[in-house]
């Protein structure tokens, strides 16, 4: 699948989501360039914005098969790996699935589990796979975490440690929509006279597979990737940082700038790309100091000052071949 193809395939799957999620296409399309670039997302925000449905949304465009995880305070590490169950008749263990095999999975409320079980996740994000007594198993391709995590309410919540934060490509908010934006789901929901939306697949795993692989393609100038790495660098320099974002940050900040690029019909990236990105890929991999808790001290804030000091460099022009 060439650029071309897969942007024009990831605007008509932008396109359908946001037939059910209303007035949030600049935060969709950063969730679908993460998953263009192989990643996974963290939606972090209030209740009732959107964050499940979104994921709904993404697995019926794209065709992907589902699965979503509540995530409790009783959950088990098996209750997401599976594990294996005895077979009376075949007299042999038998490996039952549990959600983690499947295209696209919803970890809902994902601090409210404990850390035993929310590490259950990292294999499966990082390796694709997941070790069950001493045996592996491959899960299938494409493989992406969507979870969700509520910013209020932290009583009888488990914080995510930063091991894990780091796993996520992306951390979005959708925000509050507008009163004309909020009116449009009233009446949308009113004209379908039913609860649930549902939307056409436009693509399916292996159309995912091809566009991340054209997303492969897509080029990175030199003087692009040195600027994702100045400005991962200068994140460990900020005064209000007790701990920047680690190198993984900076391949990060270029995997979806790439995804983003193509979005935008390009296959190479330009600086704006890099800083359409910057906030949701570096903010949740920066600490700030404790003794500024209690300031307006973020890591979002840390972002946007070091795009204002970190220079970037000239815009690129041209198609590359």
């Amino acid at each position: 699948m060439s650029v071309t193809d897969a942007s024009e395939l990831a605007g008509r799957v932008l396109t359908e989501v946001e037939r059910a999620v209303v007035g949030k296409a600049d935060k969709l399309a950063l969730v679908l360039a993460a998953v263009l670039a192989k990643g996974h997302v963290l939606l972090e925000d209030f209740p009732g914005l959107g964050k499940t449905l979104a994921a709904r949304s993404f697995a019926q465009a794209l065709g992907l098969d589902f699965a979503r995880a509540q995530f409790t305070p009783d959950l088990l590490p098996a209750d997401l790996t599976g594990s294996f169950i005895y077979d009376q008749r075949e007299g042999r263990f038998e490996f039952r699935r549990g959600p983690l095999f499947t295209g696209l999975l919803l970890a809902d409320e994902i601090n409210r589990t404990p850390p035993k079980t929310q590490a259950a996740l990292l294999e499966a994000m990082q390796e694709r796979q997941i070790t069950i007594e001493g045996e592996t198993f491959q899960l299938p391709a494409p493989f992406h975490v969507l979870a969700t995590a509520n910013p209020v309410e932290y009583e009888g919540t488990y914080p995510l440690p930063e091991a894990q934060l780091d796993r996520f490509l992306l951390r979005v908010s959708f925000g509050y929509p507008g009163a004309e934006q909020e009116y449009d789901v009233v009446a949308r929901r009113l004209a379908r006279r039913r609860e649930e939306i549902q939307l056409e697949q436009v693509t399916d795993a292996s159309g995912l597979l091809g566009m991340q692989a054209a997303v492969e393609e897509v080029e990175v100038d030199e003087s692009i990737g040195r600027y994702c790495v100045d400005l991962v660098t200068a994140t460990r320099r900020h005064p209000d940082a007790l701990t920047g974002a680690s190198p993984r940050g900076s391949l990060g900040l270029v995997l979806a700038a790439r995804g983003f690029a193509v979005l935008r019909g390009r296959d190479y990236v330009i600086p704006e790309d890099v800083k359409a990105v910057a906030r949701p890929v570096l903010s949740h991999r920066i600490t700030v100091r404790p003794e500024l808790w209690m300031t307006q001290a973020s890591g979002e804030r840390i972002v946007d000052a070091v795009l204002s000091d970190v220079a970037a460099p000239p815009t690129l022009g041209g198609r590359r071949s």
